[in-house]
C-alpha cells in the first residue's frame, strides 16, 4: 500500500531554516509527481511546491518562491522541502502528497512552527 511519512518539522525562529523529508513506498516513486502542501490553523490546505518525476520541473506558491526549494532523490524514494528565511506565516502542518492510481495519497503531516 502507498505510504508517505514526513519528518523534519519543529520549532524555529523567524529567519531560520528547516528541511522536511517525505519517505515514500508502495508505488513507483521515480514515475510520480510529488507535492508538498501545508495547512495553517483555521485555513484551507494549500499547495506549496510540486516536482516532476525526474526533478527537472518545479513549481512553487508565490508566497514561498525564493525561500523554499523542493528536490528529490529517486534512489532513496524521498522528496524534500528545504525551507529558508522562515516567517511566522509559514507556521502550519506540512504534508506530502502523491496522485497514484486515480487516488490522492497523503502523509500524516509534520508540524512547522516559526516563532521567537
Amino acid at each position: 500500500q502507498v505510504q508517505l511519512v514526513e519528518s523534519g518539522g519543529g520549532l524555529v525562529q523567524p529567519g531560520g531554516s528547516l528541511r522536511l523529508s517525505c519517505a515514500a513506498s508502495g508505488f513507483t516513486f521515480s514515475r510520480s509527481v510529488m507535492s508538498w502542501y501545508r495547512q495553517a490553523p483555521g485555513k484551507e490546505r494549500e499547495l506549496v511546491a510540486t516536482i516532476s518525476s525526474t526533478g527537472g520541473s518545479k513549481n512553487y506558491a508565490d508566497s514561498v518562491k525564493g525561500r523554499f526549494t523542493i528536490f528529490r532523490d529517486n534512489a532513496k524514494n524521498t522528496v524534500y522541502l528545504q525551507m529558508n528565511s522562515l516567517k511566522p506565516e509559514d507556521t502550519a502542518v506540512y504534508y506530502c502528497k502523491v496522485y497514484w492510481s486515480a487516488t490522492n495519497y497523503w502523509g500524516q503531516g509534520t508540524q512547522v512552527t516559526v516563532s521567537s
